[in-house]
């Protein structure tokens, strides 16, 4: 019993300890340390936004789908 306690204790522990982490390639970096008025850092992270939200809006709409076929 204590185990599995012990075991969700640490899991959330590790999630919640935020990690410092490099996540651009070299050519990535290297334009947006080079920028001083942030254009290019706010266009990349605009497409990264993008990039993620369009998985998960077509998931919905699968979910969706299937919800409205399985009440009809």
């Amino acid at each position: 019993m204590y185990t599995k306690q012990i075991l969700l204790l640490v899991v959330v522990f590790f999630l919640l300890i935020p990690i410092d982490v490099e996540a651009q390639c070299a050519m990535c970096r290297a334009v947006l340390e080079s920028e001083s008025s942030g254009k290019a850092a706010e266009g990349i992270n605009n497409g990264i936004v993008y990039l993620m939200a369009v998985p998960y809006v077509l998931v919905a709409g699968l979910f969706y789908f299937i919800y409205k076929k399985m009440r009809a």
